[in-house]
């Protein structure tokens, strides 16, 4: 992935604005948008300088080269379809009950939250990534390329060639990529897993700490594929 890249947003709280942070730290152009307007990002745009700007959803779509899916996962039904055809998708999210309501089809275990997006957006090629790290961890831990305290981040997708546009991706502001297979495997770092969040949380903190600066550690490829082992149904 050059950096002449532009990622396009839909959704940008804290996971989409601290993947917009890193993504124009190297270099590329980023296009934001959310479901209340262009308007309510004008601070984020104005933090992020001239390589970004606000957009709406379907712009956002448009605009990308790759394009980051990260709303409530209550709204996937809404992500823009048309504009996204052929375009690698990387879909960032979680299903929490309390928050979303009740979806069967992933209570009982027939289906993931990527492959329903994936069903959603049948000719594009979703990617599964950026769920299973806090917003704060994600931000503190990019390296830069060799360096040994440098963390991976975990992917899976039907699509190899999609996968090598994120890990290229991911290569770009600060990670390696750790594959882990197909959609159907993306329940292994889903919420409440062993490989949801505690692999890059510093072991002196507690898990409702995730969300604090400062508590981050490094998490290697061995480290998370230790947490996928350990995953249950």
């Amino acid at each position: 992935m050059s950096n002449m890249s532009t990622i396009g947003f839909i959704g940008a709280g804290h996971i989409g604005g601290t993947v917009a942070r890193l993504a124009v730290a190297a270099g590329h152009d980023v296009v934001l948008s959310n479901r209340r307007g262009p308007e309510t990002l004008a601070e984020l745009v104005e933090e992020l300088g001239p390589r970004a700007r606000a957009a709406t959803p379907v712009e956002a779509a448009q605009a990308g080269d790759l394009v980051v899916v990260t709303v409530p996962f209550k709204a996937y039904r809404e992500v823009p379809v048309e504009p996204l055809r052929g375009k690698v998708v990387i879909d960032t999210n979680n299903y929490y009950p309390q928050r979303d309501g009740q979806f069967p089809e992933l209570d009982d275990q027939s289906t993931t939250v990527s492959e329903l997006l994936q069903a959603h957006l049948p000719e594009s090629r979703v990617v599964k990534a950026f769920n299973n790290i806090s917003f704060m961890h994600l931000g503190e831990l990019a390296r830069p390329s060799g360096d040994p305290e440098r963390s991976a981040l975990l992917i899976a997708g039907d699509d190899a060639s999609a996968k090598q546009t994120v890990a290229a991706f991911f290569d770009s502001i600060g990670y390696d990529a750790e594959d882990v297979g197909p959609l159907a495997e993306g329940w292994r770092y889903d919420r409440d897993t062993p490989a949801y969040g505690t692999p890059y949380l510093a072991e002196t903190a507690g898990p409702d700490e995730m969300w604090s600066p400062g508590t981050s550690r490094q998490a290697t490829a061995e480290t998370l594929r230790a947490a996928l082992a350990q995953a249950t149904r």
